[in-house]
């Protein structure tokens, strides 16, 4: 299927819907639990989990949603999750992501990492604009959703005796295919436009903290920070 004919799918409102409640969850999810989240009948929600995945744009399996096995544990269930391919549509064609492994590859080899990071970080700035440092990981999270990345708040562990710090753990890496290449390069460069996007001296902090297949940055409380 070519990229314009699968994000066309995505235009009836309650397959986009269905579609993003199935991404903001990041794990996989049944018919019942989407059509709930979407507001539609199941067999609604099942003709639309169907078609976004013959579109390419979810992927689909069967498991117990019981946790249980063996007799009486019930049928597999129909379970939905973010297609790990990427899609996109140019008129007229470009091939911008050529053009950034080709940068990324020179700036590589002559050891211009402290250079990007620097330009990184003055882009983040330009981006925040007048605004101040982020003040705390509700609004971190509202500017990383606006950029792509898809930010969930998670518990991390705490030390022996002390409370968990809440982190924010993004889904998405806008720069994902070329970090797959680059990744000390373009990870570094996307810390440091984070930083500069939510700012360095308020009461949040960007790190590394990479897991596979999410972004290699995570956003916390400064104050909770002890790496």
């Amino acid at each position: 299927m070519e990229d314009i004919d699968a994000i066309a799918v995505l235009q009836d409102p309650v397959r986009r819907r269905l579609y993003e409640y199935v991404v903001a969850q990041g794990r996989e999810v049944g018919r019942n639990e989407a059509a709930e989240a979407a507001g539609v009948a199941r067999t609604l929600a099942a003709h639309h989990l169907d078609r976004l995945a013959g579109a390419g744009l979810l992927e689909s399996g069967s498991r117990r949603l019981t946790g249980r096995s063996g007799p009486g544990a019930g049928r597999p269930a129909k379970v939905y999750t973010r297609a790990r391919t990427e899609w996109s549509v140019s008129l007229p064609a470009r091939d911008y992501l050529t053009a950034a492994e080709l940068l990324a590859e020179a700036a590589e080899g002559a050891g211009l990492d402290a250079g990007l990071c620097a330009a990184a970080r003055r882009r983040g700035e330009a981006l925040r604009g007048a605004a101040a440092p982020c003040r705390g990981l509700e609004e971190a999270m509202a500017v990383l959703a606006a950029r792509g990345y898809e930010p969930h708040l998670e518990d991390a562990a705490g030390e022996a005796g002390a409370a968990a710090a809440a982190v924010v753990r993004m889904r998405n890496c806008p720069f994902h295919a070329v970090a797959e290449r680059f990744p000390p390069l373009v990870c570094g460069m996307n810390l440091a436009l984070l930083e500069g996007l939510l700012g360095v001296d308020g009461p949040v902090r960007a790190r590394m903290d990479a897991r596979p297949g999410e972004c290699c940055v995570v956003v916390e409380d400064s104050k909770n920070n002890h790496h």
